[in-house]
């Protein structure tokens, strides 16, 4: 089976068994939560249940092909580095939507010291984790298990556009009037496709792609995902910061510029994204051509 195939066989597995888990654990009240948000955690959880076992049948169990085929220090310095680069990235975008007015401040966001400093940390937490967790898996096991069989744009095409389109397929909430018995599971597991429009969320779907693109050619050139770690942890840090201290202006002439995702990643990221993709395709191709003719005048 392919790589790619056998990897969407996996997640709709797990999302099955989260959807069908989510009824009884609702209904014995073990846990105080919505339904759709319960059975995000259990699918969650079926993924990282199964994730190593995934790993094993792909051929990528080892550090290499998980993008961690470098030592310590390596790893450290370059996760460093692209975590200043991605919050300079995501800084660069999140002042355009502010000087565009289609964010503006939100009242109130600056009166404690104490609750910014708190939300910085859970920031940079959250983005970290996040970040080691999706890059393991995308940039990582994904990326190397379609490179094996393919060549470098299959595996940065597919690792990408599966990293994109998984932002999107989740459950999503039935409202307080549905009922609590078994056919919650397929409302569930159903709405988690048809929840999902391209045309309203091909903003942020095409950001994401392009976001996902530019990480997967890091890996490629840099052979670990040290890097990719490192802006994607800075992406979310400054997302998670941008959300809490401003608030979307939909009355602004701009405001098709921020997507329906989470209101910062949308058509003016997309721009900004493939900006940045093509400079560096195009940095790394003279690189490329110095390289062929080393007394070729730069």
């Amino acid at each position: 089976m392919k790589p790619t195939a056998l990897i969407f066989l996996f997640l709709l597995t797990c999302l099955v068994a989260g959807t069908l888990l989510t009824y009884p654990i609702v209904l014995g009240a073990l846990v105080d939560a919505p339904p759709h948000r319960v059975a995000t955690r259990l699918s969650q959880f079926c993924i990282l249940v199964g994730i190593w076992p995934l790993v094993r049948a792909m051929g990528v169990a080892n550090r290499s092909a998980l993008g961690l085929g470098t030592d310590g220090m390596a790893l450290g310095r370059a996760l460093a580095l692209g975590w200043m680069g991605g919050v300079a990235i995501l800084v660069v975008l999140s002042l355009s939507l502010w000087g565009l007015g289609v964010r503006l401040p939100a009242p109130g966001a600056l009166d404690s010291l104490a609750r910014l400093l708190g939300a910085a940390v859970h920031a940079l937490v959250a983005g970290l984790l996040i970040a080691v967790g999706e890059e393991l898996f995308f940039r990582g096991a994904v990326f190397s298990a379609v490179r094996r069989r393919g060549s470098a744009v299959e595996a940065m095409i597919w690792s990408s556009l599966l990293f994109a389109l998984l932002h999107f397929l989740k459950p999503h909430a039935l409202g307080p009037a549905y009922p609590l018995e078994w056919s919650m599971s397929w409302a569930l597991f159903s709405g988690t496709f048809s929840g999902f429009s391209v045309r309203e969320q091909i903003d942020s779907l095409l950001a994401l792609f392009l976001a996902g693109l530019l990480l997967a050619a890091i890996r490629e050139r840099s052979g670990h995902i040290g890097y990719c770690i490192g802006l994607h942890a800075g992406w979310v840090f400054v997302i998670k910061l941008t959300r809490l201290l401003t608030d979307n202006d939909e009355g602004s002439p701009y405001a098709f510029l921020a997507g329906n995702y989470d209101g910062v990643i949308g058509y003016l990221a997309a721009a900004w994204l493939g900006l940045l993709l093509l400079l560096w395709w195009g940095i790394n191709r003279a690189r490329a051509r110095q390289a062929a003719n080393p007394t070729e005048p730069r």
